[in-house]
């Protein structure tokens, strides 16, 4: 069984930023990939970023390209999503991923977090 506990949204004004973390539990997250996505009201949940267990490699939605990154620390069982340039559309429930594989495959998550609300005001 695997756990993943997200923490670190908030209210931030735009332009601001913002470091989400993701604690897992369990010996599988340090052979998974894992990933953020967020939802907004109304709208359906999307990817924002993910990251590879093997090498590290990520990928990022076009509208986290140049202002979020995602890392992880395996010791720590962390990944993170640090968001900068903020701006009131990125408001959103952001959830962290595990992936069942090592790599980024669409469609084989097998985990999710709780949640996280991050608001950016204008």
């Amino acid at each position: 069984q695997v756990q993943l506990v997200e923490s670190g949204g908030g209210l931030v004004q735009a332009g601001g930023s913002l470091r989400l973390s993701c604690a897992a539990s369990g010996r599988t997250f340090r052979s998974s990939a894992m990933g953020w996505f967020r939802q907004a009201p109304g709208k359906e949940r999307e990817f924002v970023a993910a990251i590879t267990w093997i090498g590290g490699r990520t990928y990022y939605a076009e509208a986290a390209k140049g202002r979020f990154t995602i890392s992880r620390d395996n010791a720590k069982n962390t990944v993170y999503l640090q968001m900068n340039s903020l701006k009131t559309e990125d408001t959103a429930v952001y959830y962290c991923a595990k992936y069942a594989s090592a790599v980024v495959d669409p469609g084989t998550i097998d985990y999710w977090g709780q949640g996280t609300q991050v608001t950016v005001s204008s």
